[in-house]
C-alpha cells in the first residue's frame, strides 16, 4: 500500500463507529481513490475542530497519511453547496450511503459514481422526486460496479418490442411473458429501451423501473436486508 500523503481529496463521509476514548474511524467515499477507512484522532473532543466538519451527505476535502489498511485523517474542510439533508430526503440518503458501505469495494476509484453520488445529494437537497433520484442513482451504481444487466434485448439477444409484455429472470434478461411461468411482475418492453437509454422521465418506466431496482440490488446483497430500508418502512408505519 502506498505511503504518501493525500491532500485536499473531494470525499463524503458515509459511516462513523468510535474508536478509543476519544476517536473515531471514519468510513469516506472519496473521488479518486474510492471507499476507505481513516482514523480521525480526537475527533470526539468537545473542543475538537472536527466536530463541526465531520457531516454527512456534506461535500468534504479531506487529507490523510499513512500505509496501513486504517489510514490517519490528517485533516478535513467543509467545502459547502449542498444544504443539509432532513426528514424523507435524509433516509433517502442513508440508503445511499448503505448501498456503498455493502456494495463498494475498499479503494476502488469510481469518479462517475461519485459524480452520480453527488448529483443525488443535490437532488434530494433541492426538493427533486425521491423515486427518481433514487433510480437514477441506483442504476449509475448497479452499471459502475458491473451488476447491471443489458435492458435492450432479451435473454436470446434478439432487439426488445415496445409494445411486448417482459418478465425480467435475474441472471438471464428479459424474457417474453407468455414464454416462463414465473410468478414474477412483468414489464413493457418500452420501460427495459428506456432503462437501457437511462431515461426514467415517463411515470410509467419510473414506476416499473422502482420493483426491477429493488429486486436487482436484494440479488446482490444477498440474504442481508438494508437496515435503512427496514427503519424507514417503520418510521412509515409510525
Amino acid at each position: 500500500m502506498s505511503g504518501k500523503r493525500i491532500e485536499q481529496e473531494p470525499a463524503f463521509l458515509l459511516h462513523t463507529h468510535p474508536w478509543r476514548e476519544t476517536s473515531l474511524v471514519l468510513d469516506i467515499f472519496s473521488r479518486n481513490h474510492g471507499r476507505l477507512p481513516l482514523a480521525a484522532k480526537g475527533a470526539r473532543r468537545p473542543h475538537s475542530q472536527l466536530r463541526g466538519v465531520l457531516m454527512s451527505f456534506q461535500p468534504l476535502l479531506v487529507s490523510w497519511s499513512g500505509k496501513g489498511e486504517v489510514r490517519t485523517l490528517t485533516g478535513a474542510e467543509w467545502s459547502g453547496g449542498l444544504p443539509l439533508l432532513t426528514g424523507a430526503a435524509m433516509m433517502c440518503g442513508y440508503y445511499a450511503n448503505e448501498l456503498l458501505t455493502r456494495l463498494l469495494p475498499r479503494e476502488d476509484a469510481h469518479p462517475a459514481l461519485f459524480d452520480a453520488y453527488t448529483a443525488l445529494l443535490k437532488a434530494l437537497a433541492e426538493g427533486a422526486s425521491h423515486d427518481l433520484s433514487l433510480r437514477r442513482f441506483e442504476l449509475a451504481l448497479l452499471r459502475e460496479l458491473g451488476y447491471a444487466p443489458t435492458f435492450d434485448c432479451d435473454h436470446a439477444g434478439s432487439p426488445l418490442h415496445p409494445d411486448a409484455r417482459y418478465v425480467f429472470i435475474i441472471e438471464q434478461g428479459p424474457v417474453l411473458a407468455n414464454e416462463v411461468n414465473a410468478d414474477l411482475p412483468t414489464l413493457s418492453g418500452r420501460a427495459l429501451l428506456d432503462l437501457a437509454a437511462n431515461d426514467l422521465s415517463t411515470p410509467d418506466t419510473l414506476f416499473q423501473a422502482k420493483s426491477l431496482m429493488r429486486r436487482l440490488i436484494a440479488h446482490v446483497l444477498g440474504n442481508h436486508p438494508l437496515e435503512s430500508r427496514r427503519i424507514y418502512m417503520e418510521l412509515q408505519e409510525l
